[in-house]
């Protein structure tokens, strides 16, 4: 699990296609790694296959693939870089998966004093997560919600310490990022949808064959 607060701003070195998958050499501040631990790249979860002094390697498999942009990365690409959380570590930002829901568009960017407006078209299924002030993961980083301007587009608002401190600073209209909802939203969409038409329960599926 992860909290969505950034540890490190990595650079991809190196993209090579393995027996293991789309593998990644990255580089990074971190020498303490061990093979084996999570670590999220840009909010998806990834496993060390290899480490050195301030390097790591992951693969990406085509399921991942299919849901996050790994598959454009290339040599020199800044990603967003989370180790695991640890039992007793300090709680900073939100509950955080790293299981990428899907891939959002940049549709608008906006200064308004001292905070860069940021509207996100989110893929299917996403906008009825979203509520005003909740959370919001964006490659990696956890966000509040700011506003939601339209169906399907949440708005973020973004400080100068986050687009200092991660990869948000490169942002442009038309990128693609990934999003990931807030977990508990979802638990509460699972619980209710039988009251909502749009689940059926097991014995209602048996009933049926």
């Amino acid at each position: 699990m992860f909290t969505g607060l950034v540890e490190d701003v990595g650079t991809i070195e190196q993209v090579r296609v393995t027996p293991a998958g789309r593998e990644l050499r990255v580089r990074c501040r971190y020498d303490d790694l061990t093979n084996g631990e999570s670590i999220a790249l840009n909010g998806a979860c990834l496993t060390v296959r290899e480490h050195g002094p301030r390097w790591f390697t992951v693969a990406a498999v085509t399921t991942t693939i299919e849901r996050t942009t790994i598959g454009e990365w290339t040599n020199g690409q800044r990603v967003n870089l989370e180790r695991a959380m640890e039992a007793g570590d300090r709680f900073g930002g939100h509950l955080v998966l790293g299981h990428v829901d899907g891939v959002a568009t940049v549709v608008d960017i906006e200064t308004q004093g001292d905070a860069q407006l940021v509207n996100l078209a989110l893929p299917d299924g996403l906008s009825e997560l979203m509520i005003p002030h909740g959370s919001l993961t964006v490659d990696g980083v956890s966000l509040t919600v700011n506003e939601l301007p339209a169906a399907d587009v949440v708005q973020l608002s973004l400080i100068e310490f986050t687009l200092s401190h991660t990869t948000l600073s490169d942002l442009r209209v038309g990128q693609h990022v990934h999003v990931e909802g807030d977990v508990i939203g979802k638990y509460v969409r699972r619980m209710l949808s039988p009251y909502q038409g749009g689940y059926q329960a097991p014995s209602a599926l048996h009933a049926q064959d």
